[in-house]
């Protein structure tokens, strides 16, 4: 897939991403007078979150993405993200692999354990077979080697935020779907629960030791909290809420 890119990307435009010197104390960019800033975003806005102990990789980086209007925020340690993501984020991260403190494999781990399963890119200026592999399997998105074509990064990075908008919005109707559920009394969450195997109102009436009438009650009470039209809607809310809870945390 990196060769893919690649050639996509010399294709559309060749362009090394440019490495500039910086003066992490002054934020200054010592190969120009212009001051470096990073992009005033909001917490939870959609963002690129970019994170290397190389000060002027970072800085190469923020302008690369400027330049298309994408929203930046660059860290230079694992620590410094991990503060950040407290706050929430959603987007996508590039993660250097070697670094100072938690590496970018190890951040990708903290990150999934906090809870925030965001897309992952890994840049490395030294990449090799099992490092590959490895990132792949813990669900990278890709591993591109230092120095990287600009086109084959902004090609990863806009599927790594369509990626990233889709899980939000699952994570988001998931959560709308637990609150539902949460509304329900222990007994309409045991009517529930047998609705959705099949069973008829005089089947649950009969394990339940109540009577029929009361059974329609409850099961009226299950669509319209849940808010399903169909029992085979309540069927497929029934299977996401289950696929969650089995999801580790």
């Amino acid at each position: 897939m990196i060769e893919a890119l690649v050639a996509a990307g010399r294709s559309a435009r060749r362009s090394i991403v440019n490495l500039h010197v910086m003066d992490v104390s002054s934020g200054t960019n010592r190969s120009s007078p212009a001051p470096f800033r990073q992009m005033s975003t909001d917490p939870l806005k959609p963002t690129v979150f970019v994170v290397d102990d190389d000060p002027s990789v970072r800085v190469a980086i923020l302008r690369l993405f400027e330049s298309v209007g994408l929203n930046c925020e660059t860290f230079a340690s694992g620590a410094d993200f991990l503060k950040r993501a407290e706050r929430g984020v959603t987007g996508c991260v590039v993660l250097d692999v070697r670094m100072p403190g938690p590496s970018g494999l190890e951040l990708q781990r903290l990150l999934r354990e906090a809870g925030h399963d965001l897309p992952v890119i890994f840049v490395t200026a030294f990449a090799d077979v099992p490092l590959t592999v490895r990132a792949m399997k813990a669900g990278a998105l890709e591993v591109l080697t230092k120095p990287f074509d600009d086109q084959a990064l902004l090609d990863v990075v806009h599927f790594g935020l369509e990626q990233g908008r889709r899980q939000q919005e699952e994570h988001d109707e998931l959560k709308r779907l637990q609150a539902r559920y949460d509304t329900l009394t222990p007994r309409e969450r045991e009517v529930m629960a047998m609705v959705v195997t099949g069973k008829l109102n005089k089947q649950i009436a009969a394990e339940l030791g109540t009577t029929e009438k009361t059974i329609k009650v409850h099961r009226a009470q299950v669509m319209h909290k849940m808010e399903a039209d169909s029992v085979a809607v309540l069927v497929r809310m029934a299977d996401r809420l289950k696929s969650s809870s089995r999801k580790p945390t």
